[in-house]
Formats: structure tokens, sequence, C-alpha cells
């Protein structure tokens, strides 16, 4: 009899942690590993696929985003990380407190680039053309871990647990032209295809509310 209760408890225990994609620490998982469920894109949906468990951005202009159960996709104050992997040459980015567009670059939210060796200086974990970063910290071919933080008024950026931006948004920012919507409010993520040749990993896509 003991054995079949402690039998049904770990059943049910399975089961739970596969429906709610979270642990101990409160983070959840937005991707299933196996397909593109709870994730929405517009034109050139061909950009991204399945592949080893990992998310594919390669191809024409394209972003990905987080339409799901979770925080029913609207998240204001959080923590978010991914781990990523580019190949050399490559430019993605991953926009926070963005909204779902059919097409071109998010008008809507911040991006916090992912690039370490392609043409633009800006480099990973830099919040783009806000407070960039030129140093590259990790290397094409490898993973590394890709971790945002926001609290009120403030970005923190980590690459492999090391800070490389922390940023105060001041009180009534104002932007111009194609900047205006790069302010803190809240919203879903999103992954960037940013050109075809342009190959970039992303697996262990997680999230965890903050008060």
């Amino acid at each position: 009899m003991m054995k079949n209760i402690l039998i049904a408890i770990a059943l049910c225990s399975l089961g739970c942690s596969s429906t709610k994609h979270t642990n101990s620490n409160g983070w959840l998982s937005l991707f299933n590993g196996k397909n593109l469920d709870g994730w929405k894109v517009g034109d050139n949906a061909k950009t991204f696929w399945v592949e080893n468990g990992a998310i594919v951005a390669n191809g024409n202009v394209a972003h990905l985003f987080y339409d799901g159960a979770v925080m029913e996709h609207n998240f204001k104050n959080f923590e978010f990380k991914a781990d990523v992997m580019t190949l050399p040459g490559s430019n993605s980015g991953i926009y926070i407190h963005t909204q779902f567009q059919q097409s071109s670059w998010p008008a809507k939210g911040y991006e916090v680039q992912v690039n370490n060796s392609q043409s633009d200086w800006r480099r990973t974990g830099s919040l783009y053309a806000v407070q960039d970063v030129k140093e590259v910290y990790v290397k094409d071919n490898e993973w590394y871990t890709e971790h945002i933080i926001v609290k009120g008024k403030s970005i923190t950026i980590k690459i492999n647990d090391k800070t490389v931006v922390e940023y105060i948004e001041p009180e009534n920012v104002k932007r111009e032209g194609g900047m205006s919507g790069r302010i803190l409010s809240s919203g879903t993520f999103a992954l960037q295809g940013h050109d075809p040749n342009s190959t970039v990993y992303f697996k262990n896509i997680m999230v965890r509310a903050l008060l």
C-alpha cells in the first residue's frame, strides 16, 4: 500500500511540474523546448523554428513574441533569463515591455542586444542605443546566459552573472524619432531574427515575477 501511495505521489508531482513549468524559486518557463506554442510571429514566420530543444532565429527580419498564458504575457517587474548561442557574424536581440507587431522592428519597449562579432559595434548585453556595451564578454559557438532584471525604473543586464548594464530611466523621459517607444511600461518579450546571415539559438527561456 505504501509503495502504491509513493508511486501516485511521484506521478502527481511529475504531472504538476510538467503543467506549470516552474521550480521552487518561482521561475516559470516560457518555452517548452518542442515547438513554438505560446509564441507568435507576423511576417517572415519561417525565420523561426525549433531544433534540438532550442529556438533558432535565421532569415529575413522577423520578431517572435511571447503570447502565452504565463502572466497573460504582460510583464512589468521581472527577472528574465535565456541561454543564448550565436554563430559567427550574427546579430539578434531580446525585446522587453514590447507588444506584437506584424512586421518591422518593434516600436514599443527596449532591446537588449545579442551580438558578439557582427559589424554593429553594440555588443551583447547592450541596452540598445540607450546604454551600449563595446566589450565582448562571450564567444560565438558557446552557450551563455543573458539575464535581464526590470524593477520600477531600473534595468540590470547580466551576461553569465557579470553585470554589464545598470540603467535608471529618468522620470518623464522623452525620446525622439524611432526611439519614442523606448520607455518602461509593461508588455511581453520578443526574440529577434535580424537577417539571413545571422543564426542565433535560444533555450531555457524563463521569467520570474518581482513585486
